[in-house]
């Protein structure tokens, strides 16, 4: 019995769709991720501050388990967790600035959770901006309104909370190298390397 061994080559890969398979999501994927993050978490926050002043008065809080999680009503003319009360107009202004940068460094990302992280300060500083320029007693003067009472911790609301659970996976990917742009510090480089090195070992064994 004969087999008849082709002398055709093996198929090859289609050149195209391994370039997809290999392209990493590009800045204008990762912005759209990071403003869709925004919107939801904006739209939460004003939700929940027009059900709060809706239904709830200031110095009337509603228990949520008992003494420790409450509803409580207040209006905040300072930062998130009532910091710097005294100082509105210019945290409107660093709450715009905030807004502009995230949107500059966001056109450039290439990192999923960098992406996620800027859309959570995103979304928290419009939520709080939004009080401050059309809330009473007036633009850049507005007050914030916060309702969640946790413990012994400072009022704050949908907002603060997305802002700094933003600002915490910002720092964590910093601090273990995750780049904006997808890479990761200390592993690109010893690859490059590695492959220099490689390159010329080729090289002085062609030369031998």
């Amino acid at each position: 019995m004969m087999v008849r061994v082709s002398d055709d080559p093996p198929p090859e890969e289609n050149p195209a769709n391994t370039a997809e398979e290999a392209t990493p999501a590009t800045p204008p994927q990762r912005l759209r991720t990071l403003l869709v993050i925004a919107v939801i978490l904006l739209g939460l926050d004003l939700l929940t501050k027009c059900l709060v002043v809706a239904n709830l008065k200031p110095g009337e809080p509603v228990s949520l388990i008992g003494d420790w999680a409450r509803l409580s009503l207040v209006r905040n003319p300072g930062a998130a967790f009532s910091m710097a009360t005294g100082m509105t107009w210019l945290l409107t202004l660093v709450a715009t600035a905030v807004v502009i940068g995230v949107v500059r460094i966001g056109r450039t990302l290439r990192s999923l959770w960098w992406a996620i992280g800027l859309g959570m300060v995103l979304g928290g500083a419009l939520g709080n901006l939004v009080d401050r320029l059309f809330r009473a007693p007036g633009p850049l003067q507005g007050h914030v309104v916060d309702f969640l009472a946790i413990g012994w911790w400072p009022v704050f609301n949908v907002a603060d909370s997305s802002i700094v659970c933003g600002a915490i996976l910002l720092v964590v990917l910093t601090v273990f190298g995750f780049e904006p742009n997808g890479t990761r510090t200390g592993r690109d480089e010893p690859a490059t390397a590695t492959a220099d090195t490689t390159a010329n070992k080729t090289s002085e064994g062609n030369t031998a």
